[in-house]
């Protein structure tokens, strides 16, 4: 039996662990159906390690349940940040780490047989050349290392440019500390501050939503191939049957709520010539793929690219053409959803309320400013009728219960939302009407 390690190989699996535990929660250990008990008594070993502070436990019949509790308006870091600092490292990688970056602390440049050579002779350990070139090469990219071309030779130093930048504007300082309260990708900041041995003592944030952190490294997968205007095939689990499906997609924006802070994805799906939002929490993985017209990309798309197979089509151009049809759509959008129940192009509503003039007036003025572009007409005295048009009217159901007591009558082209609209209606009316209002 191997030991337990606190480290981890694979972010994907960790990051399901902590959002079964921070956003589900309340799970015994017998109620992880698809991970061996093994497997469960791991994770949860390592969270405790992690975020031993935030680790609640409630015994119940069936177990202890293990959640995390966190209060964001009293921190003043996202404890969640930790979960991105234990990737684990052979003995190999950790020594050669430490002395390659102490023996170009001198800031002299090396080419790397120059550096395998200063390993040697400096510190008496002996690495391959190529072993150092990988890891050259490796921290090159992700900016410990400057690299420049001598000659035909390639010579490698510490790059300190970003350190001394933010060593001379100690006002960066605070940035950094906001920077990481912000929410998206807040890692760079808290792992900047640390560097510099900063802490955050000026911010709080009272609503917070920490979770989504583990969503970064997925979001930049995205921003990058928005950015590089490239296709990409996402492997999503459902929240809700646990089924894993692959989708191809342009992705196009990043939508985030303001209520929730969950954000989507929203790309364009040339196989069903839609746009289709994607819940970030439910992308697994995100790879490039081919751009859908272009040669072996049929294959992908069953046939069906979306668009001309035409020779030497301009990819770029078709890009800024889908990002221009979603900005014209989006004015259609209520929420995240581009196909109704009846699957027509857009369903119309209407919603016709009646308050007490002029006490009320603030119900007007909600319809007007949370109606996301629907029109707000005076029909008489007291009497104001509100219309709309949208892609998908079942979202719009949250927001018009709060109008309940006041709707005098609503009408959809989608009729399932007018039965749905009613249906809640009665479940409320058996739920609050007493027996003795009964009989009356």
């Amino acid at each position: 039996m191997s030991d337990f390690q606190e480290l981890i190989r694979s972010f994907p699996k960790t990051r399901e662990y902590v959002r079964d535990f921070f956003v589900y929660g309340f799970k015994t250990r017998n109620e992880f159906k698809e991970k061996s008990p093994r497997t469960y008594d791991n994770e949860r070993r390592r969270l405790e390690s992690w975020l031993a502070p935030y680790i609640q436990k409630d015994y119940v019949s069936g177990g202890a349940n293990i959640s995390l509790a966190i209060d964001s308006n009293l921190l003043d870091t996202n404890p969640l940040f930790q979960v991105w600092k234990t990737k684990s490292f052979t003995d190999n990688d950790i020594v050669l780490h430490f002395l390659l970056l102490d023996l170009l602390q001198d800031g002299h440049a090396r080419t790397v047989e120059e550096i395998a050579d200063g390993l040697l002779s400096e510190y008496e350990v002996l690495f391959d050349v190529q072993t150092v070139r990988r890891k050259c090469n490796t921290y090159e990219k992700e900016g410990l290392l400057a690299r420049e071309k001598i000659g035909k030779k390639a010579v490698f130093s510490l790059d300190t440019s970003l350190a001394l930048w933010l060593q001379s504007h100690e006002n960066m300082l605070d940035a950094l500390s906001f920077y990481q309260m912000a929410g998206i990708f807040g890692i760079v900041g808290n792992v900047l501050s640390g560097q510099l041995d900063h802490q955050n003592h000026t911010f709080r944030v009272k609503h917070s939503f920490f979770v989504h952190t583990l969503e970064d490294e997925i979001l930049y997968a995205l921003l990058d191939a928005m950015r590089q205007k490239q296709a990409v095939r996402l492997e999503t689990k459902s929240t809700r049957n646990e089924t894993i499906n692959t989708a191809c997609c342009i992705p196009l924006q990043i939508f985030i709520s303001t209520r929730s802070g969950r954000r989507f994805l929203c790309g364009y799906v040339a196989k069903s010539r839609r746009f289709t939002c994607f819940r970030l929490d439910g992308i697994r993985q995100v790879s490039v793929t081919k751009w859908p017209g272009s040669p072996g990309a049929e294959a992908e798309h069953d046939g069906k690219a979306g668009y001309d197979d035409r020779a030497g089509h301009d990819s770029k151009t078709e890009y800024d053409d889908l990002l221009a049809r979603l900005m014209r759509n989006r004015k259609y959008l209520w929420g995240v959803s581009f196909q109704g129940p009846e699957k027509r192009h857009l369903d119309t509503l209407s919603m016709t309320v009646q308050i007490e003039e002029p006490g009320e007036l603030y119900i007007v003025d909600r319809l007007k400013r949370e109606g996301r572009g629907g029109s707000v007409t005076k029909m008489a005295p007291g009497i104001y009728l509100y219309e709309t048009e949208v892609f998908d009217c079942n979202e719009m159901l949250p927001w018009i219960r709060t109008f309940t007591g006041r709707i005098l009558s609503l009408k959809c082209s989608a009729k399932s939302v007018e039965r749905r609209f009613h249906q809640d209606l009665q479940a409320m009316y058996r739920m609050y009407l007493t027996d003795g209002e009964e009989n009356t």
